[in-house]
C-alpha cells in the first residue's frame, strides 16, 4: 500500500512543539512501515492546510498513517481527521469527534464520571473569578486542560493552600487562557495502560500496563512524585518503563476491565492510551486518555505490545495498519492505484556549461543548472511514478514542446537574455496551455527587478532598506542616505555582481563601482543602504497562503571583514561562511522572519516556491532585502535544500512539495475542460417536435 504518514515535525526544544515527532520517531516510523512492504510518503502538516490538501492529493495514498497533532487551538488534533473524512481518505487512528473530546481532559472526565469511572474531583476554571467557593482537598494539582506531553505540569504545579492556588492559577491562566484543570492530587503512581484494537481480543485491544521508574538521582529533592515536564523531556535518560506494572493483587484485573470500558465508551479507534494514577491502597482514579499516543521508539506502547506477541515496531506498526484496514474494509494486496495517475512530466532548465571561479570570470551561466542538479531532478520526479522529458530553454524549445506534449512542466529556466528573461518559458507555457510549477511570468518580472520589487514590498508595509537606481549619469546619493551602501545590478541572481567591493564608503567608491556595474551587465545599479546586523533567508512552499520554513542564516567566518556580504565570491567558497539552518534565533524573531517572508511572497504574487532574504538593521529590525522565485535545487548545496534539510525535509520530499499544487491546478484544468460550460448545461432540453416548428 502507498501510506502517507502525516506528521508534525519537531524543530526545536520550545514547549509549543513538545507534542510533536522527532526526526528519530519519523525515520523510526517511515523505515518500520518500508520493511514490512508499504511505500512510504512523509507529509509535514504545519502551515496552510491548503498545502497539505495539495501533497495528500498528488499522492493519493492509499492510507493515511497519522501522528499529527495540528498547531494550536482546542481541536488542534481533530482537525485533520476532520479534513481526511472530507478528503475521502482513510486513515489510522480515531476520528475528529474523540480527538476532539480525548483533548478536552474535563469534558472526558464528565463523560466517564457518567459511566461510573473513577476520578479526581476537580473543577474547570476559565477565569480567576471560577476558583470562589471552591470545595476540593488539598493537595490540587493545577494543569492546562488543553495540553498533552505533560506541558504545563511542573512540581510547582501542585498546590497546598488557598492562597498559593489563586498564585499559581493566575499565572498559568496567562500561559494557557483555554482553560485549567484544578483536580484533587492523588499521591501515589503513574500508572500507563497502552491500546491496539484487535491485538489481544481477549482484552479488547487493551495491553499490559506499563509503570514509569525514576531514577533516584534525578528526583532527588523532589517534592513530588509526578511525571511532569522536565522528567518527560529535558531529564528523559532518568525515565525507565517498567512492564508490567507492580500491582498489588486483584488490580491488574480492575485495571484491565476500567481500560477496556474508558476505550468502548469515547471511542477510541487503532491505537490509544489511558493515564492512570493509583494510591497507597490500589485505588485507581483516571488521570486522561490520549487518542495520538507517542510512538517514539522506546516508548511503553512498544514495551506492552510485546507481551502480547509483537515484539517489534515493524509488528506494532503493521498492527495498527491492520486494524485501519479491517474496519474500513481496504484490501491491503490490491492498493487502489487507479487513483494515481501517472504524468508526463516536462522539466526545463538551462544547462550550466562553464563554472566560474571568482568574480572576476565570466559569470553569465552562474544562474544556470549542472548535469548533476538536473539528474538530480529528474530522479526525484521519476520517484514519484512519472515519466520525465527534458527541454533545454533554448530558442527551439516551442517545436520541441510541440512535438513531445506533456501534461506538466517543472521549471527551472531561468531564460536566456533580457529583464524578463525568467517569465519566457512559463509564458510559452501559458500560451501552449501547458500547466507548470512555481511563479507566473508577472510574479518573475517583477521579482528580477529588484529595485521594482522593493517598491512594491514597501506599498504594503514591509521595511526594506533605502535605495536608488542609478542609471549611469549623476553618481551622488539622494539626500537622506548614507555612506556605507552596497552596489549591486538591479535585475540579477545568485549573487551575481556582489562582491566583498560591492559596499563602498565614499562618491569616488561609489562612481566606480557603479560605472562597472552598468558596463559589465547592461543594466542600472541599484544603491542600497547597507545593513549592519544579521543575514537571513527564509525558504517558502504553496501558493496562496504559503508555509514557511524554519529560517537558514548566513554566518560570516571572516571577523577582519567589517561590512561582510553574502555575494558571489562567498557562494563559491564555503570557507567564507557557514550556512546554519535552521537559525538559532529567538521565537519572537523567528515568527517576524516568517511574517514578513510570507508576506512578500504574497505582495509579489509569487506561487508553489520562493526564498526571500532578509537582513537586520542596526536595532535588530528585519528589512527585505529581495525575492528568488526560481531557487536554486541543488541539492547539500542551494539555500532552499539547505532549508529544506534543516527543516527535515529530504530532498525527494521538497520536490513533491513544489510540484503538489502545479498537480493540482493541472487536476482541476482537466476536469474544467470535460465539465460543460454552464450556460449549455443549464439549458433545457428540446424536443424534436419543437426542433421542427410543430
Amino acid at each position: 500500500m502507498r501510506i502517507a504518514i502525516t506528521h508534525n515535525l519537531q524543530i526545536s526544544n520550545a514547549e509549543e512543539e513538545a507534542e510533536f515527532d522527532t526526526r528519530e520517531t519519523v525515520a523510526a516510523l517511515a523505515g518500520a512501515l518500508g520493511r514490512i512492504g508499504h511505500e512510504i510518503e512523509l507529509v509535514e502538516v504545519s502551515g496552510p492546510a491548503s498545502r497539505v490538501v495539495a501533497r495528500l492529493e498528488a499522492l493519493a495514498p492509499d492510507l493515511v498513517f497519522n501522528t499529527a497533532e495540528g498547531r494550536s487551538g482546542r481541536y488542534r488534533e481533530a482537525f485533520f481527521p476532520g479534513l481526511f473524512d472530507q478528503l475521502s481518505m482513510p486513515y489510522t487512528g480515531s476520528d475528529a469527534w474523540v480527538c476532539t473530546l480525548t483533548l478536552d481532559k474535563q469534558m472526558t472526565k464528565l463523560v466517564l464520571a457518567a459511566h461510573g469511572i473513577p476520578t479526581p474531583r476537580w473543577r474547570y476554571v476559565e477565569r480567576l473569578d471560577e476558583l470562589d467557593g471552591i470545595d476540593l482537598r488539598f493537595p490540587v494539582i493545577v494543569k492546562p486542560n488543553f495540553e498533552g506531553s505533560s506541558k504545563g505540569i511542573t512540581q510547582d504545579s501542585i498546590v497546598e493552600d488557598r492562597a498559593t492556588l489563586t498564585k499559581r492559577v493566575r499565572t498559568w491562566l496567562s500561559r494557557y487562557p483555554s482553560g485549567l484543570l484544578v483536580e484533587e492530587f492523588i499521591e501515589g503512581t503513574d500508572v500507563v495502560v497502552p491500546f491496539i484494537e484487535g491485538v489481544s481480543p481477549k482484552t479488547g485491544g487493551v495491553l499490559a500496563p506499563v509503570e514509569y521508574v525514576f531514577d533516584a538521582a534525578a528526583v532527588k529533592g523532589r517534592r513530588w512524585n509526578v511525571y511532569d515536564y522536565e522528567l518527560k523531556h529535558a531529564s528523559s535518560e532518568a525515565v525507565d518503563v517498567r512492564v508490567p506494572a507492580v500491582l498489588p493483587p486483584g488490580v491488574d484485573r480492575e485495571i484491565e476491565r476500567l481500560s477496556r470500558d474508558v476505550f468502548r465508551i469515547l471511542g477510541v479507534r487503532d491505537l490509544g492510551r489511558i493515564d492512570w494514577r493509583m494510591d497507597a491502597d490500589g485505588k485507581l482514579f483516571f488521570i486522561e486518555i490520549n487518542a495520538l499516543p507517542s510512538l517514539e521508539p522506546g516508548a511503553g506502547i512498544y514495551a506492552a505490545a510485546a507481551l502480547a506477541g509483537l515484539e517489534s515496531i515493524d509488528a506494532v506498526l503493521g498492527a495498527v495498519v491492520a486494524s485501519a484496514v479491517r474496519r474500513r474494509g481496504l484490501k491491503p494486496a490490491a492498493p487502489r492505484r487507479a487513483r494515481r495517475q501517472r504524468l508526463r512530466v516536462g522539466l526545463a532548465f538551462n544547462l550550466k556549461r562553464s563554472q566560474p571561479r571568482g568574480g572576476g570570470d565570466d559569470d553569465s551561466e552562474a544562474e544556470f543548472d549542472s548535469r548533476a542538479t538536473i539528474d538530480a531532478l529528474s530522479a526525484a520526479i521519476a520517484s514519484y511514478g512519472h515519466e520525465v522529458i527534458e527541454f533545454e530553454a533554448v530558442p527551439e524549445m516551442p517545436a520541441l514542446l510541440s512535438a513531445t506534449p506533456v501534461d506538466l512542466v517543472f521549471n527551472i529556466a531561468e531564460g536566456l537574455r533580457g529583464r524578463h528573461r525568467e517569465s519566457q518559458i512559463p509564458a510559452l507555457l501559458e500560451l501552449m496551455g501547458v500547466p507548470y510549477t512555481g511563479s507566473d511570468p508577472a510574479a518573475l518580472t517583477v521579482a528580477l527587478d529588484k529595485g521594482l520589487a522593493k517598491r512594491i514590498v514597501r506599498q504594503h508595509g514591509i521595511a526594506t532598506p533605502d535605495f536608488v537606481l542609478i542609471h549611469g549619469g549623476a553618481r551622488k546619493l539622494p539626500p537622506g542616505m548614507e555612506f556605507p551602501v552596497i552596489v549591486k545590478p538591479v535585475a540579477e541572481g545568485s549573487s551575481k555582481g556582489v562582491l566583498g567591493s560591492s559596499v563602498v564608503y565614499n562618491e569616488v567608491e561609489l562612481r566606480e563601482r557603479v560605472r562597472e556595474i552598468v558596463e559589465r551587465y547592461r543594466q542600472p545599479a541599484l544603491i542600497e543602504t547597507f545593513l549592519p546586523g544579521r543575514e537571513f533567508t527564509v525558504g517558502l512552499l504553496g501558493e496562496k497562503r504559503p508555509k514557511a520554513l524554519p529560517p537558514m542564516e548566513i554566518l560570516f567566518l571572516d571577523e577582519g571583514v567589517a561590512h561582510p556580504v553574502y555575494g558571489f565570491e562567498e557562494k563559491l567558497d564555503s570557507r567564507r561562511v557557514r550556512c546554519q539552518a535552521p537559525a538559532d534565533v529567538s521565537p519572537a524573531l523567528g515568527a517576524e522572519l516568517a511574517r514578513i517572508a510570507r508576506a512578500a511572497f504574497t505582495a509579489l504574487g509569487c506561487r508553489d516556491v520562493a526564498r526571500i532574504d532578509l537582513r537586520l538593521d542596526a536595532k535588530g529590525r528585519p528589512h527585505f532585502i529581495e525575492c528568488n522565485p526560481l531557487p536554486g535545487m541543488t541539492p547539500d548545496w542551494s539555500d532552499l535544500c539547505l532549508i529544506a534539510k534543516g527543516a527535515g525535509m529530504d530532498y525527494r520530499t521538497l520536490v513533491g512539495e513544489i510540484m503538489a499544487p502545479a498537480i493540482r491546478r493541472l487536476r482541476h484544468s482537466v476536469r474544467a475542460v470535460a465539465a460543460p460550460p454552464v450556460h449549455e448545461a443549464a439549458k433545457p432540453p428540446v424536443h424534436e417536435a419543437a426542433k421542427e416548428g410543430g
